[in-house]
């Protein structure tokens, strides 16, 4: 087989979503579109703010020297000035222009990342339920992920990170608001978490790298905000996106901020920026980080999303589902009423509802939905879910 088996097991391993939009397409395919609820993939539905389109329009329209030529590895000065003074402003603490680099994405920074830390063998530790990529972009740079279970509620278990911890740990990976979970990881959490990485440094001499990958801070509810990360740990980075918050995914821009305080930070920088170039990133788009820097602080409308959240949950709860209210994110993450999640998700199925095993993301016996789709396809689900747990209960 040509395939390499590594990459034979990965995608074995990383079908669940897939499987779940494939499915999707035949029964929309067999039943017509509008008699389907596919909750299966996080793809924003919401237009891009009004002025994001007209900066785009205006850029597009200019002939400008040199606008879609190569530029530093890092990205545009300015829009890594603008990126900075919005982190220092979520962190509080003061980081300039060059601390930043701009990336292809989230997903991107976090390659970037790992690929300028990581020796062989390093471990990582990310927290279930976590997103199905990780593990992936970790083994991509020689590294081996290791998996924690949160706590009951979805919050960090700082007990079970401290017993995770290994002479090979060179980072953690944390995601807040959580995919899937929709769970944000509160400051006390945070400040426990730190008090447990400065033990493990202070016994394994070598520095672990917080990474907080932050696509969804910005859509949270019922006032709950996203502590900062770099005041609680020196050795921090924040991977970001503007995918979510502007609605735009296919345009993969997003970015990397290093706290000021971290340890080697020049060498670190410089790691980075050569990893962008090595990595095939290359540049984030040219013409994506132009918008950015003309912007200013708009974001795509999120009251949609706290709508059909009110709305799902509402749902959830009349059909007799256990789960907790996600505090941001598009995701809800039910307990399944059968411990095979995936034998519940066939009977969801049946009932034209696609959902995504929780299994995909490190905790079976739950599933995720996403509700980043139109409040009609929500609502048309709830004689369905109550179906599904019906049988499933008396199975």
């Amino acid at each position: 087989m040509i395939v390499s088996e590594k990459m034979a097991d990965f995608a074995r391993r990383s079908s669940w979503i897939r499987k779940m939009f494939e499915e999707g397409i035949a029964l929309k395919k067999l039943h017509g579109a509008d008699r389907v609820c596919d909750f299966s993939l996080g793809n924003p539905d919401l237009p891009p703010p009004g002025e994001f389109n007209r900066c785009l329009a205006g850029l597009a329209g200019k002939e400008v020297p040199g606008a879609h030529a190569y530029m530093a590895n890092a990205g545009y000065p300015e829009t890594r000035d603008i990126v900075a003074a919005r982190v220092g402003a979520e962190q509080g603490v003061a980081v300039d222009g060059a601390s930043v680099i701009m990336t292809c994405g989230a997903a991107g920074g976090l390659n970037v990342a790992l690929k300028a830390i990581l020796n062989p063998g390093d471990e990582v530790i990310i927290i279930a339920p976590y997103f199905v990529e990780y593990g992936f972009y970790i083994d991509n740079h020689g590294g081996r992920a290791v998996v924690v279970e949160s706590a009951g509620d979805f919050d960090l278990d700082c007990g079970k990170i401290a017993g995770a911890i290994s002479e090979r740990t060179r980072a953690l990976i944390i995601n807040s608001p959580n995919n899937p979970s929709g769970q944000v990881y509160p400051a006390h959490s945070l400040e426990k978490l730190a008090q447990v990485l400065a033990a493990a440094e202070k016994e394994h001499g070598r520095p672990i790298c917080l990474i907080s990958d932050e696509p969804y801070r910005r859509i949270v509810y019922d006032g709950v905000e996203v502590p900062p990360i770099m005041g609680v740990w020196p050795h921090s980075i924040v991977a970001n996106s503007f995918s979510k918050e502007l609605s735009i995914p296919g345009e993969r821009v997003g970015y990397l901020a290093v706290s000021p305080a971290i340890a080697d930070y020049d060498e670190l920088i410089g790691a980075m920026i050569l990893a962008n170039r090595i990595l095939g990133f290359v540049n984030s788009p040219a013409l994506m980080q132009r918008v950015i820097a003309g912007i200013g602080e708009v974001t795509a409308d999120f009251s949609h999303y706290r709508r059909r959240r009110e709305i799902f949950c509402k749902i959830l709860e009349d059909g007799g589902l256990e789960f907790i209210p996600p505090q941001g994110g598009f995701y809800i993450f039910p307990r399944s009423p059968l411990d095979d999640e995936v034998a519940f998700c066939n009977l969801l199925r049946d009932e034209k509802i696609l959902a995504v095993p929780g299994r995909g993301f490190g905790s079976p016996g739950y599933f995720r939905l996403a509700f980043c789709v139109e409040d009609e396809v929500i609502r048309r689900s709830a004689e369905g879910f109550k179906r599904a747990v019906a049988r499933a209960l008396s199975s």
